[in-house]
């Protein structure tokens, strides 16, 4: 049975003069030749795994590789299965927002914090509004305190070029 793979070598892939050799149990048998080796793992219906080729001499293990591979595919499954990708959302604001379209924005703020997205506040200045960068720092805090039951702020509001930016984080749930 000859399972050939870009990561490892396996059986009669390994081409090696001489290999040092672990058995199934981690026991060391020493140094020798590849087609000793396959000898050896095939007499116990195992397989000969190269797992270390950079090694002089590469080092190769007799382990039953069907079910190493099946253990490594469940543990990155498992690994991906507990991981979370964290969005980050943006919310537009405008320098001069009315209440109602303050609360709005604000709540679809708060939806994404409590599915646990990041959020990029923006005020974009158009025109003369850059002399009023001021009145932008008051809706930024403003917009914080709305989203402060759910969020915190990761980057207070800066002023970018023509545009304000500030960063909420969801809070971590204990």
């Amino acid at each position: 049975m000859s399972i050939s793979t870009k990561e490892q070598q396996i059986n009669d892939a390994i081409r090696d003069r001489e290999i040092r050799v672990v058995s199934e149990t981690g026991e060391q048998l020493g140094i020798m030749s590849a087609a000793r080796a396959l000898q050896l793992a095939e007499s116990k219906n195992l397989d000969l795994v190269k797992i270390a080729p950079m090694a002089k001499p590469p080092v190769c293990k007799i382990m039953d590789y069907g079910k190493y591979r099946f253990e490594q595919s469940r543990r990155e499954k498992e690994t991906r299965k507990n991981q979370r990708v964290v969005e980050l959302k943006e919310i537009r604001l405008s320098l001069g927002i009315d209440k109602h379209d303050f609360d709005t924005k604000a709540g679809h703020a708060l939806r994404f914090l409590e599915a646990g997205n990041k959020v990029k506040v923006s005020i974009r200045f158009r025109g003369r509004e850059m002399a009023h960068a001021n009145l932008a720092h008051g809706t930024m805090a403003s917009f914080a305190e709305a989203c402060a039951g759910v969020a915190t702020v990761e980057r207070a509001a800066k002023l970018e070029g023509r545009q304000m930016l500030m960063f909420l984080t969801p809070k971590n749930k204990q």
